[in-house]
């Protein structure tokens, strides 16, 4: 509970940081507050707080908890010029901070209403962010998009959560869970669990309920996008894995195919269509939703406790991520607004760490050995081995050695080819982001352990 009080602290400072005339310094407030929340998070280790039985502070909860607070102190220091250049800062830092307690809410929900809650708070600012940039039409556009699909789905989520109270009784996870557990699920659970799947399968953009992110990704101020593929997607998974490893839980068997189609179609669909993409920022939301493919991988095989590689996947994830946006948007602004693979030509004689870092982030999402993102992959098929799912891990490796193809054509632009256009100068705060995400790779490649153990 103090965690959450801390972050909407947060977004209320933020709201009076104009007035209170903190533009200057309140970055440094927001990270100093992030990290006393994985502090708080720490403290609160193994003490399981039940909040008024609507909440379970548990250590999966505080374990994801700390994830996002680590992706979000990277996210902002990356997005640091995005808020400096921005005369509506203070509406800005206070959207995504309670953005984040809507994230904060949906990794520790005991109650199907805090669900529906945290899905709530966690998007609408979302709705407004993608938004934010008035001088493009397609951010507008998107905003629209994510909004009314946003709402389609949520119409999907009280649908199957009125359908579970029916077949039920109960908003309460546990008493659900034991209620479903008692015989095999009536058509009313059934159909509710279904639609709550769709509906968890549209927030994490899993095909074949993809087809809003890449145009949304594409259209939003790239920061934002950032923000959406990693913090954002840090949630919506854990929030999926604790549905359906606790409540649905007696109902694998129901489930259990329907979570390997998707999985299946989201790396088929995502890795042969990012495979054709010219545009950079298009492509790196095609691979996002990739990866949403092997996050679904270790939801299917949350009977033996997949969670810490869940864990250690969205962090070398998110790092990666964070790296490649910021790189995308930094190269794209000295690039006269270009985003096409073209703009990266010859980046390694416009700026040696730009193209350094970026093309170790990639070789980390495509599952390059030693990268974090080679041992990320390798434990996800791991578990679909040891689970009986062999042809869905033969799938992921297809849609790896496509990924690498795709990943491999920016890199060999920017070390393959010459460019005439000027060097790019970037910031202190630009290069410390750069170095501390690839410093962050490195050490998730050599102790992979230290983060998996702790849900082990």
């Amino acid at each position: 509970m103090k965690e959450l009080l801390l972050i909407s602290g947060l977004g209320v400072l933020s709201l009076l940081s104009g007035l209170l005339n903190l533009r200057k310094g309140f970055l440094l407030i927001v990270i100093l507050g992030l990290l006393g929340n994985i502090g708080l998070s720490i403290a609160d280790w193994n003490l399981n707080e039940d909040v008024y039985g609507m909440m379970l502070m548990d250590n999966f909860a505080l374990a994801f908890n700390i994830v996002m607070s680590v992706s979000a102190i990277l996210w902002f220091i990356s997005a640091s010029s995005y808020f400096n250049n921005d005369n509506n800062f203070s509406d800005h830092f206070s959207l995504v901070l309670f953005s984040m307690c809507g994230g904060l809410v949906l990794l520790s929900y005991s109650n199907m209403s805090m669900l529906f809650l945290g899905i709530e708070i966690l998007s609408i600012p979302l709705f407004v962010l993608v938004g934010s940039d008035k001088t493009k039409l397609s951010s507008n556009e998107a905003a629209f998009k994510y909004f009314l699909l946003g709402a389609f789905a949520t119409a999907f989520l009280l649908f199957g959560i009125a359908l579970i109270y029916g077949a039920t009784g109960s908003f309460q996870n546990a008493t659900i869970a034991a209620k479903l557990s008692e015989g095999p699920a009536n058509a009313m659970a059934f159909t509710g669990m279904l639609l709550m799947l769709v509906a968890m399968a549209f927030k994490v953009s899993a095909a074949p309920f993809h087809f809003w992110a890449p145009d949304v990704y594409q259209g939003a101020p790239s920061y934002i996008t950032a923000f959406m593929a990693t913090v954002v997607k840090t949630v919506a998974f854990a929030a999926f894995y604790r549905l359906f490893s606790s409540t649905f839980g007696s109902m694998q068997a129901e489930y259990r195919i329907i979570f390997a189609a998707i999985a299946a179609l989201t790396l088929l669909i995502a890795n042969f269509t990012a495979a054709v993409q010219t545009n950079v920022k298009r492509l790196l939301a095609y691979s996002s939703i990739s990866h949403a493919g092997f996050m679904m991988i270790a939801l299917l095989c949350m009977a033996n406790n997949t969670s810490g590689i869940l864990l250690y996947y969205v962090l070398v994830y998110s790092i990666s991520s964070i790296a490649a946006f910021s790189i995308f948007e930094i190269v794209r602004t000295q690039s006269n607004g270009k985003e096409d693979i073209d703009a990266f030509k010859g980046l390694i004689r416009r700026n040696r760490w730009l193209a350094g870092v970026f093309a170790f982030s990639m070789l980390s999402m495509s599952g390059i050995p030693p990268m974090a993102g080679f041992m990320a992959k390798y434990l996800v098929f791991t578990a679909a081995i040891d689970n009986g799912y062999m042809w869905l891990a033969l799938i992921g490796i297809v849609g790896s050695l496509i990924a690498v193809y795709y990943y491999f054509k920016v890199i060999i632009a920017m070390f393959g080819h010459e460019s005439d256009e000027a060097p790019i100068s970037i910031t202190a705060s630009q290069k410390f982001i750069l170095v501390l995400c690839a410093l962050g790779l490195i050490a998730l490649s050599i102790f992979p352990n230290l983060v998996i153990n702790q849900l082990g």
